[in-house]
């Protein structure tokens, strides 16, 4: 499949702004997923290119000139393929393994999740991860709406509501109380004509000497609909967008994503 993705940011504020530090993390690195063709990010100002800690792209932007709004474009191509059985093939990365079984305050677990996440006999096969993935999207109802996004995995089980981050941690908590490496990937997702192109999250997880991908707002492994971004323990390390300022006062923020999709030739 051939994605086409364009992604406005388009930060306005009600007072001048005089200092700001952006953090992006939305480029995504050619895998075993995918291939990117081309991607280009601009910004009102330098861009600072780095690696963070888990290998992702991270472009940071610090304005120091008084401002009343920030507008940042991302655009691209990228190749994606259909996995056979969710299987990235790759290797285990620049993080021990060990990290990801650790809980964050995100993912941390509570009794229900205990429960929810001993539901599924074993998490040793592609097979049982859909399984979990199946009883959550069961347990909590998606909704890409602000108004349903819980914040953590205990939360969101217990209103039975959540966004796509919040479904992400609450997998990356059942597995990680079996004591199964899980992270969290961050990225955009083609839904198909019913639904808006979206920022994305959903999960990797090591089984059998290597990471499958599962989409738990799908309960079906992540494909050729997905681009990735970034990969941490948790959607906060993770997020595409993260920030600070100094004045400003109230912030509207507008993102507008748009992503067509085409069989490659």
């Amino acid at each position: 499949m051939l994605l086409t993705i364009r992604h406005d940011i388009r930060y306005r504020y009600a007072a001048p702004v005089t200092y700001s530090i952006q953090q992006f993390r939305v480029t995504p690195a050619s895998g075993a997923a995918q291939l990117v063709r081309h991607w280009h990010v601009e910004a009102p100002g330098k861009l600072d290119t780095a690696r963070d800690a888990y290998g992702n792209v991270l472009h940071t932007l610090v304005l120091t000139k008084p401002h009343s709004e920030m507008h940042v474009s991302v655009a691209g191509e990228v190749e994606t393929e259909a996995l056979a059985d969710g299987r990235l093939y790759d290797e285990a990365g620049p993080i021990p393994l060990e990290h990801f079984t650790c809980a964050t305050p995100l993912t941390s677990p509570d009794a229900a999740v205990r429960e929810l996440a001993h539901r599924v006999p074993s998490l040793d096969t592609s097979a049982s991860l859909v399984a979990l993935a199946q009883r959550i999207a069961d347990s909590v109802k998606y909704r890409h709406e602000p108004a349903y996004a819980a914040g953590t995995a205990a939360q969101a089980l217990a209103s039975g509501f959540g966004d796509a981050r919040d479904l992400a941690h609450l997998m990356l908590a059942c597995c990680r109380v079996r004591g199964v490496p899980a992270r969290c990937v961050s990225g955009y997702v083609d839904a198909g004509p019913s639904a808006a192109p979206a920022m994305h999250a959903w999960v990797d997880v090591w089984v059998e000497h290597g990471w499958v991908s599962v989409d738990a707002t799908q309960a079906a492994f992540a494909g050729e609909r997905h681009c990735r971004l970034a990969v941490a323990r948790d959607h906060e390390a993770a997020a595409p967008v993260r920030g600070a300022r100094v004045g400003g006062k109230e912030e509207t923020l507008a993102v507008h994503i748009d992503i067509e999709a085409h069989p490659d030739p």
